[in-house]
């Protein structure tokens, strides 16, 4: 996991976060409700609480989707570029579903029926008057059904490491508190100028890019170092063959140049040779015409 791994998924909880408070006004202002009797100090501690819960259970599910990433994932991608490809693919596909595209509608409706199974539970936490109940709300909150909640997971899932995972989607959580905490005015602001700039959309729009340049660029580098590398071997083989052949020829000069005079010692001794032989045959020639 990177920092700019850490980066993104903050950003991710920030910009969307317009979509939690759609999805999570109504919750949040029930938490309010039920805490009118009690102080202010003690309002602002139990609002840390139960969002503290909320993060926590962001960390769990991070938990468990690092998990399922080791366990169902890792061993069909040892030793290739798929983990990778795939981190650039779940970019990709949550950027495209930062910038509207309905992709996880369905699993918010999946995700609604265990919801409501909770809904029983739910109700023994009102009135949050206590530390105990704000913290139980805030874990029963992190299932509540949520796109973007879904779309981290994804990231959670090819971290690779089941703490990679927990760490992600509790900084994915922090990015949505400042909409969450923020008063009726400072909403309203935040609201306005997310959607006056597209920050969302735009921040969608860097995901996809992000994810498509983790695909593709290390793939172009690695063709282009092969390239590269092919012709320095083509050039390294003429080159080795060119030395060889010049030593080959250096050898050969080296070795004729060593025969010459071994040859010559050899054939000023075979004239000598020959030379006493005749002469012997000189001699005996003479001394059969003096027996003559």
């Amino acid at each position: 996991m990177t920092m700019a791994l850490l980066v993104a998924a903050l950003l991710m909880g920030f910009f969307g976060s317009p979509h939690c408070l759609g999805m999570c006004g109504g919750l949040v202002t029930a938490f309010g409700l039920s805490m009118k009797d009690v102080s202010p100090t003690k309002r602002r501690a139990l609002v840390a609480t139960y969002h503290l819960g909320r993060l926590t259970s962001y960390a769990l599910l991070g938990l468990v989707a690092g998990l399922i990433g080791v366990t169902v994932l890792a061993p069909l991608m040892q030793g290739n570029s798929m983990p990778r490809i795939l981190l650039g693919l779940v970019l990709v596909f949550v950027g495209v579903t930062m910038l509207g595209a309905p992709f996880l509608t369905k699993l918010e409706r999946f995700g609604m029926r265990f919801w409501q199974y909770l809904s029983p539970l739910r109700q023994k936490v009102f009135p949050l008057n206590t530390f105990p109940r704000a913290l139980t709300a805030g874990l029963l909150w992190g299932f509540l059904p949520c796109g973007l909640v879904y779309g981290a997971l994804l990231i959670a899932v090819v971290a690779h490491n089941p703490l990679s995972g927990a760490v992600l989607m509790f900084v994915f959580g922090l990015g949505t508190i400042p909409m969450l905490v923020a008063t009726h005015e400072t909403v309203g602001w935040l609201r306005d100028k997310i959607g006056r700039f597209r920050l969302r959309q735009l921040n969608g729009a860097v995901m996809v890019l992000s994810g498509l340049a983790v695909v593709v660029v290390p793939m172009v580098m690695t063709n282009m170092h092969s390239g590269h590398g092919g012709g320095h071997a083509q050039m390294d083989h003429s080159s080795h063959s060119a030395m060889m052949s010049e030593t080959d020829a250096h050898d050969m000069d080296q070795t004729n140049h060593n025969m010459m005079p071994a040859m010559d010692h050899d054939m000023q001794d075979m004239d000598n040779h020959m030379d006493h032989s005749m002469h012997d045959m000189g001699d005996d020639a003479t001394s059969m015409n003096h027996a003559q």
